[in-house]
């Protein structure tokens, strides 16, 4: 498997760490969105969130919540704070190893996230809320 982000969690490749613990690493992302900007990882690797181990994906939520007010309390820029999980190619990942990014956001940062968005009526969102529920397993 040639995974940059396993190599990172077995120590051979290099990252600026900011935490770590038996389920998951943190480190700051070497193409930061903003500075400060964060990657929660798991140490075992899932290429994909459905992949990802449930207690994994909880720890880097708690992990990621920690690391936001760790962010807040510091004095790197931050006054609010955007998660991002992309999962496949078409939603931007890059990276086949699941990965949450922290990343810290401020007035003037120049990041744009959303647009025009649609409001379709309520009929077409019950439509997809029953073909999503006919999927779901618990």
């Amino acid at each position: 498997m040639d995974c940059v982000f396993c190599a990172i969690v077995d120590g051979d490749l290099p990252a600026s760490r900011v935490y770590e613990d038996d389920r998951v690493t943190a480190f700051m992302d070497i193409e930061p969105i903003t500075p400060g900007h964060l990657l929660v990882i798991p140490k075992q690797h899932a290429p994909h969130l459905v992949d990802l181990d449930p207690d994994d994906a909880a720890r880097m939520m708690t992990v990621a919540q920690r690391l936001a007010q760790a962010l807040r309390d510091s004095t790197m820029p931050t006054e609010g704070i955007n998660l991002f999980l992309a999962d496949g190619e078409v939603a931007l990942q890059t990276v086949f190893h699941a990965h949450l990014h922290v990343i810290p956001r401020t007035p003037d940062d120049g990041i744009v996230l959303g647009g025009d968005f649609q409001r379709p009526d309520r009929a077409v969102l019950d439509e997809q809320a029953d073909l999503v529920r006919a999927q779901l397993q618990f």
